[in-house]
């Protein structure tokens, strides 16, 4: 299912170019070699950017962050470190004992550091939830423990977040699994992805500055306007070809 939208770009505003997995891929690969940002700025930024959106939209007293072994996954603990800074009380889900990628792994260490709680299985009464389980890279079905994840959060009255996509919904052709999550904020990192187009699973969707540079996405082949930032996060508006957003001016 998808929403029916306006065909027109919403006036005053101009067209975020909006990416496949392959291209956002070769978009971060080049950031990488070419640029010299490391991955580990980037999730820094993704989910610095994340808890400052959470707090600005939410306010939480409490928040339950579902944190995958990827990088998607250092983004969400990343921003539950930042939370937890601001006296939020924050629970982080994850499966303690499984393979992490390594700067996940590292992000892991500083929370727990930090004296945040790390558990297996999930506790309700949060005033929000933050799906960090599978970012753009999902491929095939839910399965497993992310499976269940996923469903826990169709089952909880807490707004729901997503990092960059929610967890179940394919980055590239917005197939949604059976047991997508349903989130009311999708904070999608760098641009937004195809797949985000017109579904009903996304909610609101916002624009994160994770620090790749303009020339990089150029140097990819897909040119992106600068854009009004706030606090790294910059608001997108949905159109049936795509997504807007206002674009910064040399006065601005």
């Amino acid at each position: 299912m998808s929403l029916a939208l306006s065909t027109e770009v919403p006036e005053g505003l101009v067209v975020v170019p909006s990416v496949t997995i392959a291209e956002m891929r070769r978009i971060d690969e080049i950031a990488v070699r070419r640029f010299h940002v490391r991955l580990i700025q980037m999730m820094e930024n993704a989910g610095r950017a994340l808890a400052d959106l959470v707090g600005e939209r939410v306010g939480p007293r409490r928040a339950t962050v579902l944190a995958g072994t990827g990088l998607n996954g250092g983004g969400g603990l990343v921003a539950a470190r930042h939370l937890a800074n601001r006296g939020v009380e924050v629970t982080v889900v994850s499966d303690v004992d499984e393979a992490r990628a390594p700067l996940t792994e590292h992000h892991l260490r500083a929370l727990r550091a930090s004296g945040v709680t790390v558990r297996r299985t999930p506790r309700t009464g949060a005033d929000v939830v933050i799906d960090a389980l599978v970012g753009y890279s999902l491929s095939g079905p839910l399965h497993g423990r992310v499976a269940e994840l996923a469903r826990w959060t169709r089952r909880q009255g807490a707004p729901v977040v997503s990092l960059d996509v929610p967890t179940g919904l394919d980055a590239t052709t917005g197939s949604a699994d059976a047991v997508v999550v349903f989130a009311d904020l999708t904070a999608t990192l760098a641009l937004p992805k195809r797949g985000l187009i017109a579904r009903p699973e996304t909610g609101e969707v916002r624009l994160v500055d994770i620090g790749i540079p303009r020339a990089a996405l150029t140097a990819a082949g897909i040119p992106a306007p600068a854009l009004v930032s706030h606090s790294g996060t910059m608001t997108l508006v949905p159109f049936a070809g795509g997504f807007a957003a206002e674009a910064r001016t040399k006065e601005q």
